[in-house]
Parts: structure tokens; C-alpha cells; sequence
């Protein structure tokens, strides 16, 4: 893939407790869309980010910020950048851990989750995820067209960004938790939030996920239905957990090619387009 001309990655390569990556990754490769690291100023310090938009683009462009998987921002949500840069949107995607940790550090996921991502509060994530907006209405972006999206540990935030940033158009959390223990850093889950959403959300799920219950997809339904929202819940019954991650063996490829339509179709409907 190549970056800015300007530019150069930094990084490469799918993070260490995720490797190697299975024969089905996508690569995409194209040479109408810039991509490359950038630098987002937030809370006093400067957060990496990858960014990746189209080429020609002539006029401000519609945004969607992208939240990661508990892996960081890594190669597969670099390329899902790509992708949407190669329908028409600015794609960013923040380092969320930076002041914590680097995942790269960590070669299993009990590990990875227990002194890295546990310790990441929500409060950092949103506010940081508002600097990112601005900086993405600073560098083309227009924020009258704003989306979000996530996977895993970034569905989960996406729910949660949707109730935070009125400005927010649409969001589309893949199996994202929506219930749990609360702590220090995690005071709040979806199912909390149902009735305080800005902006409507398509939740993607697999039925065959062992982490994330049909009874709590069941649960959140049944809030959304209580606040009379226009949120939506997909469960494909042949997937599990990270259904999406082309890279993983957890790929189900019909769910996620189905899942990546819904979700174009979702930011076009609420007008992120």
C-alpha cells in the first residue's frame, strides 16, 4: 500500500498477539486514496493516528472515525481505512492506548487485556475522540457528515460515542460488549446509554459469539425498544466473535462481506455520505 507522498507508516504488520495473519487478509491496494500516520493533538499531548482519504477529492469530505480492536491500530484497521477511502469518506483511526501502552508489546491476549486495555478509561476515549473529529474538520473533513466505527473493544466505544457527541450522524459497532461489570475506568456500558443515543446505530453481532451472549443483545434490544429508537441490531447465526477480522480465523466471510453493505448503506441513510 502506499502512503502520502509525503508520508511514511511508521508501522506495520498485525499486532503480535493476533500473528500470524490468516491466508484470507485483505490488502487493499489503490492508487486513488492517500494514506499514511499523522499526529492529532489532544489533551496536551499529540495522539498517532492513521488516516487514509480519496486522492481527488474536491471539496470537504465525509468522515468516519474509526475505533480499533483491543490490538491497537494495526494493519487490519489501517486497511479498513483504505476501504473506506475508497468510498468516498476521510477514514481515521486513533492510537486510543498511546498514553497507557503500546499493544505491540504484548504476544497474548489475557495479557494484552489485563495491563493494557483494562486500564484505559472511557472518559480518555471520548474526549480524545472529539479531538480527532476537530482534527479531521481541520485537514477536509466535514463534520456535518460524521460517522463512527468500531470492532470488538471499538464497538463497544462506538455505542458509547453515539450518546457523547451530538454532532455524530450515524455509527455501526461491530460485536462490540454491551453490558458488564463496571470500574473505575469503565463506568458505563451500552445497555446504560440506550436512551441517551444522539445518533442511530447499527449493531453487527455473530449468534455463534461465546463473549457476547444473545441474552445481552436481547437485553440491549429490549432498551433500545423502551427509548424508542432507531438503533438496529443484525445477529448473523453463523458467526462468531470477530466475524469481520479477515486476518483472524475467526473470518466468516458472507457475514462480513453482508456486514460491510449494511454498514455503507446505514452511513448513507442518516446522510454520512
Amino acid at each position: 500500500m502506499k502512503t502520502d507522498d509525503n508520508q511514511t507508516q511508521s508501522r506495520g504488520g498485525f499486532a503480535p498477539a493476533v500473528s500470524p495473519a490468516a491466508a484470507t487478509t485483505i490488502v487493499t491496494d489503490s492508487v486513488d486514496i492517500i494514506s499514511g500516520e499523522t499526529s492529532i493533538p489532544t489533551q496536551g499531548e499529540n495522539m498517532p493516528a492513521f488516516h487514509a482519504k480519496p486522492r481527488n477529492a474536491s471539496g470537504p469530505l465525509p468522515v468516519i472515525l474509526v475505533v480499533q480492536e483491543i490490538f491497537g491500530v494495526h494493519e487490519h484497521i489501517r486497511d479498513i481505512c483504505r476501504r473506506l477511502a475508497t468510498e468516498g469518506y476521510l477514514a481515521v483511526a486513533p492510537e486510543l492506548y498511546f498514553r497507557q501502552g503500546d499493544p505491540n508489546d504484548y504476544n497474548d491476549i489475557p495479557t494484552l487485556f489485563t495491563e493494557l486495555v483494562s486500564k484505559v478509561p472511557d472518559t480518555q476515549v471520548l474526549a480524545d475522540l472529539d479531538h480527532v473529529a476537530n482534527w479531521a474538520s481541520r485537514h477536509g473533513g466535514d463534520m456535518r457528515n460524521m460517522g463512527i466505527t468500531g470492532f470488538c473493544w471499538g464497538g463497544r466505544i462506538t455505542w458509547l460515542y453515539a450518546a457523547h457527541n451530538p454532532q455524530l450522524k450515524a455509527g455501526v459497532a461491530w460485536y462490540g460488549k454491551l453490558v458488564g461489570d463496571k470500574t473505575m475506568q469503565q463506568q458505563k456500558h451500552p445497555v446504560d446509554i440506550a436512551t441517551e443515543l444522539n445518533a442511530p446505530v447499527l449493531g453487527l453481532y455473530g449468534g455463534l459469539d461465546e463473549s457476547i451472549p444473545q441474552e445481552s443483545i436481547e437485553t440491549m434490544r429490549q432498551s433500545l425498544r423502551a427509548a424508542n429508537s432507531t438503533a438496529e441490531i443484525i445477529v448473523y447465526p453463523d458467526a462468531g466473535h470477530a466475524f469481520n477480522a479477515d486476518y483472524r480465523p475467526s473470518y466468516h466471510e458472507e457475514s462480513a462481506k453482508d456486514g460491510w453493505q449494511r454498514m455503507l448503506a446505514w452511513f448513507r441513510q442518516h446522510e454520512v455520505k
